[in-house]
């Protein structure tokens, strides 16, 4: 029956994790149709300040007593959140988002390799970075691949890894809230610089239902389960799932955005698609503490 439990325990947050990266991905598809019309700046407005609401009205924040212990850690994982959503829609103005998601990913990959201490981590890591370099054109021509754009997602991912560390590190002392307060944190730090570029264009009746989605998909949703899973998982094997998310990515660019990749970086894809299944079928499940 335990054994039953500890398998539940371990699919759980590898499920909900996996939904968030599908969520996420097609939000930020989403979110690119915008940029013709509020910029990059305009969208991440756009997707934090409704991602904020939807997730301020749903988990009521002030009803969770913050503690001088508990203030910074949410802090600075608001102020990573809104930097990494920033970042990254910066980067996929002039690069394909399976590419995107690939540079960012050097962020969760970076915490994996840091808290990895089993050998079986490493092979996972070491199959993950393998498909990398295949899927960046490293060998090939760098031409399609904007210099700009790469610093910007490299970036993405420096707070990607912050918001893992820190997301765990707020979750446990605040609970599920602790998404709301770091949206509503990031929004404030981020949303004045879309407002300032786009004035009153950015509330046009027309996008916002757009705006709406990409806020619930982007943000509210993924989120949400990415605190519920942190929350049941160590910090390394949700570095290590998250492997999975350039493919992700680059499916979801093909089907909604119509970015297609080359064959070689499918194989890049493939290899990090298996990495992560590895990653999650070893997975060893936290002890309970005993009462």
């Amino acid at each position: 029956m335990s054994s039953v439990s500890d398998k539940s325990s371990v699919l759980l947050p590898v499920c909900l994790i996996i939904i968030a990266m599908i969520s996420v991905q097609s939000g930020a598809s989403l979110a690119k149709l915008l940029f013709p019309l509020v910029g990059a700046e305009g969208a991440t407005s756009l997707r934090l300040g409704f991602g904020s609401l939807v997730l301020t009205l749903v988990y009521k924040p002030w009803r969770t007593p913050m503690t001088p212990g508990s203030l910074l850690p949410m802090l600075v994982y608001g102020v990573v959140l809104g930097g990494m959503n920033f970042l990254f829609y910066q980067s996929i103005k002039t690069l394909p988002l399976g590419i995107a998601v690939a540079l960012e990913f050097t962020g969760p990959l970076s915490v994996a390799i840091f808290s990895s201490r089993r050998p079986v981590d490493f092979l996972w890591i070491i199959l993950a970075m393998l498909g990398l370099l295949v899927l960046l054109p490293i060998f090939a021509n760098h031409a399609d691949i904007n210099l700009k754009g790469a610093l910007y997602a490299i970036s993405a991912g420096a707070c990607w890894a912050l918001y893992i560390v820190y997301g765990k590190k707020a979750g446990i002392k605040n609970g599920q809230s602790t998404v709301a307060i770091g949206t509503l944190i990031a929004a404030v730090f981020f949303c004045p610089i879309g407002i300032a570029q786009n004035g009153l264009a950015l509330f046009q009746l027309s996008i916002l239902p757009i705006a709406l989605g990409v806020g619930i998909l982007s943000t509210a949703l993924p989120f949400s389960l990415e605190m519920m899973a942190l929350r049941r998982i160590p910090s390394r094997t949700f570095g290590t799932l998250m492997s999975l998310e350039p493919a992700v990515g680059a499916l979801s660019g093909l089907i909604i955005l119509q970015e297609h990749l080359t064959l070689q970086q499918w194989g890049g894809l493939f290899a990090i698609m298996v990495a992560s299944v590895g990653a999650t079928l070893t997975i060893k499940p936290i002890p309970k503490k005993k009462k």
